[in-house]
């Protein structure tokens, strides 16, 4: 038998999970997290953003969390709003920035105050520069199947932005439906066109679970060939900033989906329900997977009987 083919995960708990949360962690508490993400064998982490602290408190000192990473933990990667927050990443020495840019001209506005094609230009910018610096950048479009502004977002939109970016070295171009208004076959047209035009390998996804559609919409990526997806630890998540913007899918949820499907991960299940609790400690506010009850008793089941089998005389 072939081995399992590989669907990688970033889980972006660290970052936007947390970035709306009321209490707000300390850096070693961030840490503490990342840290039993990566004992769960996350590949991939979006670990915070270098964003004005007076705009998103809970953000403030990256630069110190980054300092604390484990150097060869996983894949890292930060967001950053602007050539400034560029500029405080490359300082710390990471190697990967998250770049956000808009699928509607309001929610840009509501976001960041620039018009959506001036936040194209710098991001332009900021690729030739990181280029430069040998630092990658991801390209993430916010709201690209549905804004709380502007409704319904035409495709042929997002298939502009994500042409443009790919041609221009975004070492991947993420698909956020920022406030979980996409639906499986919104998913599918817009995946199955893309991954028609460019190949699925720099191609990802980012859904949240607003309307209970997350894990729906994620398969209907899968089918069209994604093999990249965020999800947030616990289904945590929201944009301050986008009026409806529930968590994000649930890491814990996407995991099972995909090894249901036959899929590899490399992430043990029992050490991610592990980092679910911790996230849940740590801010009291993370819901969990929408599978966490099954997932736990399965797993309860599955040491019971290894427990059973060990004690049987040879």
């Amino acid at each position: 038998m072939s081995a399992a083919e590989k669907i990688s995960i970033t889980d972006v708990g660290p970052r936007d999970g947390l970035q709306n949360q009321e209490k707000i962690l300390t850096p070693q508490q961030r840490l503490q997290l990342i840290e039993a993400l990566l004992k769960a064998g996350l590949p991939s982490l979006e670990i915070g953003s270098f964003v004005s602290p007076k705009a998103v408190p809970a953000m403030a000192n990256t630069d110190t969390v980054v300092a604390g990473l484990p150097a060869a933990g996983a894949y890292y990667t930060a967001l950053v709003p602007n050539l400034k927050g560029y500029e405080l990443a490359r300082a710390t020495g990471l190697g990967s920035v998250t770049m956000v840019v808009y699928a509607s001209d309001g929610m840009s506005r509501a976001n960041v105050g620039k018009d959506w094609l001036a936040i194209e230009a710098m991001t332009e910018t900021m690729l030739q520069q990181a280029a430069a610096d040998a630092v990658e950048v991801i390209v993430t479009i916010a709201v690209a199947f549905g804004c709380p502004f502007e409704g319904e977002i035409d495709p042929a939109v997002v298939e502009r932005i994500a042409a443009k970016f790919l041609q221009l070295g975004a070492a991947r171009v993420v698909l956020a439906d920022t406030i979980g208004a996409a639906s499986p076959a919104q998913v599918k047209a817009l995946t199955g066109a893309l991954v028609r035009a460019h190949g699925a390998a720099r191609l990802g996804c980012h859904f949240h679970d607003t309307r209970a559609l997350g894990l729906a919409n994620v398969y209907a990526a899968v089918e069209q060939g994604i093999r990249h997806f965020d999800a947030s630890i616990g289904r945590l998540g929201g944009c301050p900033f986008a009026p409806g913007a529930a968590g994000n899918v649930a890491t814990e949820d996407v995991v099972m989906l995909l090894q249901q499907l036959g899929f590899a991960t490399g992430i043990d299940m029992a050490a991610l329900l592990q980092a679910a609790t911790l996230a849940n400690t740590l801010t009291g506010t993370a819901p969990g997977g929408r599978a966490t009850a099954w997932l736990q008793r399965s797993l309860q089941k599955q040491s019971a009987q290894q427990a059973s089998d060990q004690r049987q005389p040879a």
